[in-house]
């Protein structure tokens, strides 16, 4: 399918045009701008047309609308609405968390937000949440993919969303135009196109760049960092070793680990994964690494133990209960006593006491790889 674009001059009748077309010697074709590329005739997937501002990328965008029916993305969010009641109101409560969770926006406390009140990266993340959701039956087009975004968050939330598009939408058609080809590596498109050489790439085959993983044995010091995007607030678990992971320095994920009475078994809480390092799977992997290491009789009692963990977000439940190195325990709709709990905190001295709430608990016990 081959493009052409041809813009003429733009710069109209006037003194100051006039004078600047004599300063500069903007004459003729320097004020034009053409364009001709050969783009796949027939294509699922994820399309990238990419190259620095000015180079065509929404003039060719706006061919393709005309080309093959394409329709540029603009969601129109109600106002004062929680993310969570404006995402696919017909849709079921899990397949909107489950699909919240997959694009990076897996902070609780977020989906309790109306989008205008939003940073910028979970704006991103929500819409494309939206656009997932939305199962287009025609091409649709991206505009500015990631363009005001902190690096880091473009290059996971890009990775996150293309996992998320390919399983949700796996026939559907999808055009991002973006500045930034620094993306192009996590979004391993089935074709690219270059506005600034009008090369044109097919095929997918590209490969994420590694994350240096790192885990180190902390206290609670680091634990304000991640608590605002936890979604339970609660005191620090006692007796408990807290696990923060790293990636070239920073701060990745939290987990704090103690163990059952009689040092029987370990128990994991506390997990959190910062917003920007969402949707990749790096949680779930940190998790198990550290698990692993408890599992192994790394830890200060010297013995294997296994390690159980509940959580009530819905998308990591979910993953656990997929994941071959962990099973499922329990479910529990409703929380424990709550006097008999206030009793246990009133001994040592924190609270009055947990459950009666309509929390769902899930419990897994990690296994191991083998």
């Amino acid at each position: 399918m081959r493009i052409t674009i041809e813009k003429g001059p733009t710069a109209g009748p006037g003194y100051r045009a006039a004078r600047v077309r004599s300063l500069f010697n903007c004459e003729g074709e320097a004020e034009g701008f053409s364009l001709a590329v050969d783009l796949p005739d027939t294509w699922t997937g994820i399309g990238v047309i990419h190259g620095p501002s000015g180079s065509g990328k929404t003039t060719l965008g706006r061919a393709l609308v005309d080309r093959i029916g394409a329709t540029f993305w603009a969601p129109d969010w109600p106002a004062g609405t929680p993310l969570i009641e404006a995402l696919g109101p017909d849709l079921p409560f899990d397949r909107v968390t489950q699909v919240l969770t997959a694009v990076g926006l897996g902070s609780v406390p977020a989906w309790l937000r109306p989008h205008d009140v939003l940073s910028n990266g979970e704006r991103f993340r929500a819409d494309m949440a939206r656009l997932v959701l939305s199962r287009p039956d025609r091409p649709v087009i991206v505009d500015e993919f990631t363009s005001v975004l902190d690096r880091q968050i473009a290059r996971v939330g890009a990775a996150a969303f293309a996992k998320a598009w390919r399983r949700s939408v796996p026939e559907g058609r999808l055009i991002l135009l973006t500045p930034h080809d620094d993306i192009l590596d996590w979004l391993d498109p089935d074709w690219s196109c270059d506005t600034a050489t009008g090369a044109v790439t097919v095929g997918r085959g590209r490969r994420r760049p590694p994350l240096p993983l790192e885990i180190v044995e902390t206290g609670w010091a680091n634990w304000p960092l991640f608590e605002p995007h936890h979604y339970l607030k609660l005191p620090n678990m006692i007796a408990a070793r807290c696990y923060v992971g790293t990636v070239n320095g920073a701060p990745l994920a939290h987990l704090g680990v103690t163990t059952q009475p009689g040092v029987v078994e370990a128990r994991a809480c506390r997990l959190v994964v910062m917003p920007e390092w969402q949707g990749i799977g790096v949680g779930t992997a940190f998790l198990n690494a550290v698990c692993a290491v408890w599992a192994e009789g790394n830890n200060p009692f010297r013995r294997p133990l296994r390690t159980l963990f509940h959580t009530s977000h819905p998308g990591l439940a979910a993953a656990l209960r997929k994941h071959p190195a962990w099973t499922q325990v329990s479910a529990t709709l409703t929380g424990a006593h709550k006097g008999r709990s206030a009793a246990s905190l009133g001994k040592s001295g924190h609270g009055t006491g947990y459950g009666g709430h309509l929390r769902a608990v899930q419990g897994f016990r990690y296994l191991g790889a083998s």
